[in-house]
């Protein structure tokens, strides 16, 4: 005699690969939900950028046991960024915009494998600008997913979703955390054995105040950036001589090698001859007066004399003149640094 089985319903998460997210699907595994994990890449906050926004994503999908698809947010997000519908916070960062956009990729993901709803691990009143319960709403309503998206540990503050009020879900089985304080989801982790919980993640680039200072420059002088432009922006010291020329300077060995692949065609590399310094990438009008002072700030950065001058090695494709210069002084480049 055949056993008929019920086949598990499926849920689609959003997994950043921090600890709410891990909690969140944890916590819909043990009500009986077949878990498909949708991580997202995005120019300025992706699981390679080493910043805790989604570390080991993989390794974290293989230990809870769920399929994982990886969704890349490059142009369209880029656009969207000149011009967000809900402005920005602290920094840069459209928090809103940009998960609207997020649950959106998962909203495909969900109608391809025919899931009931979607989760993700916000937390009520962990983030300023984008997890307060208005902006949970818009979020819901600009992505399409209004009444479908469940925040697991903090639903039982929030109002009922579909899923709840079909009785797919129980209400007494989700979480009643809010606020930063992280005690509840380290209870919630030992409970559900998981060992060395991640710490917090470090965040969206573009909330960082440093990189959201060099991100608008970027945006004020390049109309659509690519993704060159914008991983120039997350290393080295960057200075901005006029609206089309900029020069960036390695602070260590990574850097100086992450330069050098990221250079174009048009693009100069510049490194001192006879003293341990940066490599620098010059992008722009590459005028004499620019060439120069490019040139002497490289020098200026070098273990090179600060009283005298130094020779400085410009490479252009397969070219490679030298340029004698005087490193510059700290008042007159401090101008040009974004």
């Amino acid at each position: 005699m055949s056993v008929f089985v019920e086949e598990k319903k499926k849920v689609v998460a959003l997994l950043s690969g921090g600890l709410d997210s891990r909690l969140a699907v944890k916590m819909m595994q043990n009500q009986g939900f077949d878990v498909t994990a949708v991580a997202i890449k995005t120019p300025f906050c992706d699981f390679d950028c080493g910043r805790g926004c989604g570390f080991e994503i993989r390794e974290t999908a293989d230990t809870l046991g769920v399929d994982l698809k990886t969704v890349y947010l490059g142009d369209d997000y880029i656009e969207m960024l000149k011009h967000p519908k809900h402005g920005y916070g602290s920094g840069m960062n459209p928090c809103i915009d940009c998960r609207a956009m997020m649950f959106k990729a998962g909203k495909k993901v969900m109608e391809e494998i025919g899931a009931e709803f979607i989760i993700s691990g916000e937390v009520l009143g962990q983030r300023p600008m984008s997890q307060h319960g208005p902006a949970l709403r818009t979020i819901e309503k600009e992505s399409g997913l209004e009444g479908k998206i469940v925040r697991p540990l903090s639903a039982a503050l929030l109002p009922p979703t579909e899923p709840e009020m079909s009785g797919l879900i129980k209400r007494e089985s989700l979480g009643m955390i809010r606020g930063r304080s992280r005690k509840e989801q380290l209870k919630l982790a030992k409970e559900f054995g998981f060992e060395n919980p991640p710490n917090a993640g470090g965040g969206c680039l573009l909330t960082d105040p440093a990189f959201a200072i060099r991100a608008k420059d970027l945006f004020r002088y390049i109309e659509t950036p690519t993704t060159n432009d914008i991983d120039l922006l997350k290393i080295g010291r960057h200075f901005r001589f006029n609206s089309k020329t900029k020069l960036v300077v390695g602070r260590n060995k990574d850097e100086n090698e992450m330069l050098q692949s990221l250079a174009l065609d048009g693009d100069i590399l510049i490194e001192t001859k006879d003293h341990v310094g940066p490599t620098s990438l010059f992008r722009g009008d590459h005028s004499e007066k620019n060439l120069k002072l490019a040139a002497a700030i490289t020098l200026r950065y070098s273990d090179a004399p600060k009283d005298t001058t130094g020779v400085v090695i410009i490479q252009q494709g397969d070219t490679k003149p030298e340029l004698l210069v005087y490193p510059v002084a700290e008042s007159e480049y401090l101008q040009y640094r974004i």
